[in-house]
């Protein structure tokens, strides 16, 4: 079994080399001899996402065993598509994702790797809201990556603890199956919506991570932007994941309350016999009963597009499996 350690970089040159080192000795775990025998090769990948600095040159003074690289800077999910299609080219049977800068524990990778080897899950995500909490982590994006969760949680009927967190673990099969529709922003959220929506089994494992007072933000500068392009890829999402829940929820909700509206116009209409004092009620009912019938059409015209992309990414999914036969 072979595992690769992908590091997605963008002008890390003061870090990329102490990153490296770090995983390195990770490797020297009691883990590897024990639980994760079975790992016989393991290699560590850095993807420079167009870095303007030295970082691909002192990745290499590491000795990073695979390196890819492109110009100009294409964002963090155009990275991860590039680090997935390289781990597959390469032979990988997992690709754990940790973040250049320094910030998570590599120590930590054992905890991702064994719910995977022990065939239990196929995707480990770190989880900075749990046991262990993430230290100087801003508690704005704090607050919204926890509620952005539950929010997700509840569409996709699947508790989720942490959408955003970079530090992560993919067996083969999910490596394969994933699809990112975004590229330019970054993968974090779609990849897990992606995940659960093709049944594939996820857990959350709590992971040490300490935020630098001095880190420069390497996504966005602003955290509302941030935020705006966070919620417009969940919303997409969840959108093609669960369309008839996406759609069908409020068309259902509105035409309740129309069927609502109609009994009260009824109520007082028996009472007076009167209908034009109480006809904004009609209105009203009319206007929420049609609208909620158009949220109902397009739930199933979604749902029939939903099946439509999933006999595509079926075939992408055996081109995959041949192209990267190994």
């Amino acid at each position: 079994m072979k595992l690769i350690v992908n590091l997605p970089a963008y002008n890390e040159e003061k870090k990329i080399g102490e990153t490296i080192r770090r995983i390195r000795n990770s490797f020297k775990a009691e883990f590897y001899s024990q639980e994760g025998s079975v790992i016989k090769e393991k290699l560590v990948q850095i993807v420079d996402d167009g870095s303007t600095d030295r970082t691909l040159e002192y990745a290499k003074k590491a000795e990073v065993d695979i390196a890819v690289s492109y110009k100009p800077n294409r964002r963090l999910a155009y990275a991860f598509k590039q680090a997935v299609e390289s781990a597959l080219k390469n032979g990988a049977d997992i690709m754990v994702n940790i973040d250049a800068d320094g910030q998570f524990d590599p120590n930590d990778i054992p905890k991702l790797l064994k719910p995977i080897i022990e065939g239990n899950y196929d995707m480990v995500i770190g989880n900075r809201f749990g046991k262990i909490r993430a230290k100087n982590i801003p508690w704005i994006r704090k607050f919204l990556n926890r509620f952005a969760a539950s929010v997700v949680g509840f569409f996709l009927n699947y508790k989720t603890d942490d959408l955003t967190c970079g530090f992560r673990a993919h067996n083969r099969e999910t490596l394969f199956r994933l699809n990112l529709t975004n590229e330019t922003f970054t993968y974090t959220q779609e990849t897990i919506i992606d995940a659960i929506g093709k049944g594939l089994k996820l857990k959350w494992i709590p992971v040490e991570v300490t935020y630098y007072a001095d880190r420069e933000p390497r996504i966005t500068k602003s955290i509302w932007k941030f935020v705006g392009n966070g919620f417009k890829i969940i919303l997409k999402a969840v959108r093609d994941v669960r369309p008839l829940k996406f759609f069908g929820s409020p068309g259902i909700l509105m035409m309740i309350v129309s069927a609502v509206v109609f009994l009260v116009f009824l109520f007082h209409y028996f009472q007076t016999f009167q209908i034009t004092p109480y006809r904004n009620y009609i209105f009203l009912a009319f206007f929420l009963f049609v609208v909620g019938l158009q949220f109902l059409v397009l739930a199933l015209i979604a749902d029939m597009i939903k099946s439509n992309r999933k006999l595509t990414e079926d075939q992408m999914y055996l081109i995959k499996k041949e192209k990267y036969k190994c």
